[in-house]
């Protein structure tokens, strides 16, 4: 028996083994939890068992766990969980930021010290865009406690319009057909939400900007966006996001959009010149 648990497994027949496992259930809760915490400043028991539908007592176990390993704090004071500075450690070994935001960190940081409003950077996965970069940790005025790794939809939001209005026409066909707007291709009779897409996507693109649909949440705030090219693509959008209750449309139009569009150039041309300088190489 000792010697058989001593025979070497070849790798392939390892990764086929670990493949084969289903998930095992305690992590896979113990993560969602952690996931929400990392959303909010503080999160009640009961916020997290709405959030993550999981039973009160398995939601006090995990987070038991997750305070004895260092990974949350309780404090009486502000009535609720948090996660601590050690959660910095589990993305310390990540390092592949898309070329976008490699080159977009130090213009999104200025529109950010300029403006004192979040902005992000954002790129296509699937049909939705993904915020690869924020900087809410540089604002004191942030509608979010985090954004990073947010999914956004493609035709609501502002970073998604902004890269489903001004992304090639044969990449903006296949999107569309994805997302069930196939009347918009075909030039067939249109239905109510078709129509609201096809006029805002004309709006967007005769523009140079996107906003927010207002019926999307959450409905105090809104983003303004801009694509940023790369060659013959949108490489990304880029966006600043306030609240409404301090400009209107109008007021934050005038006050962001040229400011955001000058950085998205930027982006662009320091993107051009890096691959350059790769290929020179």
């Amino acid at each position: 028996m000792i010697l058989s648990l001593c025979v070497s497994i070849p790798r392939q027949i390892k990764e086929e083994i670990l493949v084969s496992f289903l998930p095992i259930r305690s992590v896979m809760r113990t993560l969602k939890i952690l996931e929400e915490l990392n959303k909010n400043r503080v999160s009640t028991i009961r916020h997290l068992h709405l959030k993550t539908k999981m039973p009160k007592p398995t939601i006090v176990r995990v987070l038991q766990t997750l305070l004895q390993a260092g990974y949350v704090t309780n404090d009486p004071r502000q009535a609720g969980y948090q996660v601590t500075s050690k959660v910095n450690s589990l993305s310390a070994g990540f390092h592949g930021d898309p070329l976008v935001v490699e080159v977009g960190r130090a213009q999104a940081i200025a529109l950010t010290k300029k403006f004192t409003w979040p902005a992000s950077i954002a790129t296509l996965e699937k049909t939705k865009v993904v915020v690869r970069y924020s900087t809410i940790s540089d604002s004191p005025n942030s509608p979010f406690h985090a954004t990073v790794n947010m999914s956004l939809t493609l035709d609501k939001h502002a970073l998604g319009l902004a890269y489903l209005a001004f992304c090639p026409k044969t990449e903006q066909e296949i999107l569309l057909r994805t997302l069930g707007y196939l009347n918009l291709l075909k030039g067939a009779a249109l239905n109510e939400k078709e129509i609201l897409l096809k006029q805002s996507l004309q709006r967007v693109h005769q523009q140079g900007f996107s906003e927010r649909n207002p019926e999307a949440e959450p409905r105090s705030s809104n983003t303004i966006a801009v694509p940023i090219y790369g060659e013959n693509r949108v490489m990304g959008t880029l966006g600043l996001t306030y609240f409404r209750s301090a400009y209107n449309s109008f007021e934050a139009i005038q006050k962001f959009v040229t400011t955001l569009q000058k950085a998205s150039k930027s982006i662009s041309k320091n993107a051009r010149e890096l691959v350059k300088l790769a290929d020179f190489d």
